[in-house]
């Protein structure tokens, strides 16, 4: 099993520097990487690939020992393939139809990660482990202090330095993590993600939302108003755009930390878990339409798409799917057409039978429930019946 671990770094004044500048330098070799790759085709129609850029970095290092001489050959590489993978998924969704989406030239504070492909090629994770401290070696950087604040399982893979505001981060991907099964509990369930309430499960058990945003709201847009009156290029531009930046990062661990205390819970209690497989991104799209044809209660929808984003369902059911893997439990995606206006009772679909926001009654039998719980168990049996035909 592969698990990635996330640790807060502590460098020194001097050390945040040499971050920042190997940041920058990646930025900078990636930018001129697109900019050689779109002249060619511009100027000879010629294809440049990433084994064709990767033959001149010896050169380039040659050529600027001060610059991009002092940072990890393979960290360069790796910088190379995230922009050659960029420009493949490009042509791929070409093909498909889909918005293509074109790589963008990475401007100051737009590109923040920075990956060595292996442990010890230019990095080394607890490189002084003699001494009883966490430290991580980077090249051109030296031996940066770690805030490991737990154990570390498997082989370390990839290592990967982070920019978020003005922390820094370095995250660990490992391999060969050994799974801790739970012991069998014979339990089933189904699980409805909803604005009013987090989750519900088909036993009628519920969690509340814990809407992080809302919270922060007030600050939030005071932050932004005054981000909005700032001159650009200004140092109480910088200083404002921190602490926006500041806030979005706080509701961001909220939201983690939330998903981190309701997976386990589920997890535990259960040995199947089937869940709705949301489509997000189209419930969350705008209704604004074109001029020609405008959309109608934008208002509405737009605050309806803010409470699904700061409900974090994308992020709760990674959360999931990760403890469910650790834990050795089953989940299944269930399609969520219709699951809300199904009647368990006589099998009855009509918009009609969900009264209201959490009742629900069948126009047919006259069956009644909490509609929540009802849908809740619409997605268990829609489960097990693709357990079973798997089977």
């Amino acid at each position: 099993m592969r698990r990635s671990y996330k640790f807060l770094l502590r460098p020194t004044v001097s050390q945040v520097r040499a971050l920042a500048a190997c940041v920058d330098d990646h930025r900078v070799l990636c930018n001129a990487a697109l900019e050689e790759r779109r002249e060619a085709w511009r100027r000879r129609s010629l294809t440049i690939r990433y084994g064709d850029q990767s033959l001149q970095l010896k050169d380039i290092r040659r050529a600027d020992v001060q610059g991009q001489g002092r940072w990890s050959f393979s960290s360069q590489q790796a910088t190379l393939r995230r922009l050659d993978k960029a420009v493949t998924a490009f042509f791929r969704r070409v093909r498909a139809g889909n918005r293509p989406g074109y790589p963008r030239f990475k401007g100051s504070g737009r590109f923040d990660t920075v990956e060595w492909p292996k442990d010890g090629d230019g990095c080394r994770w607890n490189s002084t482990a003699d001494t009883g401290q966490v430290r991580l070696y980077l090249q051109g950087a030296g031996h940066v202090r770690v805030h490991a604040h737990r154990k570390v399982e498997g082989r370390v893979k990839t290592i990967s330095v982070k920019r978020e505001s003005t922390r820094w981060y370095v995250v660990l991907s490992c391999d060969d993590i050994p799974t801790a099964s739970l012991p069998a509990t014979g339990r089933v369930v189904g699980v409805d993600m909803g604005v009013a309430a987090f989750l519900t499960t088909s036993d009628g058990e519920s969690l509340s939302n814990p809407r992080c945003l809302a919270g922060s709201a007030t600050r939030l847009a005071t932050a932004q108003r005054a981000l909005a009156r700032c001159q650009r290029r200004s140092t109480r531009r910088r200083k404002t755009r921190t602490r926006v930046a500041s806030l979005h990062r706080k509701v961001h661990r909220q939201r983690l930390d939330h998903a981190h205390k309701s997976a386990p819970w589920l997890v535990r209690k259960h040995d199947l878990i089937c869940y709705e497989d949301l489509r997000i991104a189209n419930m969350t799209r705008s209704a604004g339409g074109t001029v020609e044809q405008p959309g109608t209660n934008v208002a509405a929808k737009s605050g309806l798409n803010r409470s699904i984003l700061d409900a974090g369902w994308g992020v709760f059911l990674a959360v999931l799917a990760a403890k469910a893997e650790s834990a050795g439990r089953t989940l299944i995606a269930v399609n969520p057409a219709n699951t809300s206006r199904t009647c368990p009772s006589c099998g009855h679909v009509a918009k009609e039978n969900r009264v209201t926001q959490a009742e629900f009654v069948c126009v047919t039998c006259g069956h009644t429930a909490h509609a929540d719980v009802n849908a809740a168990r619409n997605i268990l049996r829609a489960g097990l019946a693709l357990l079973e035909a798997r089977a």
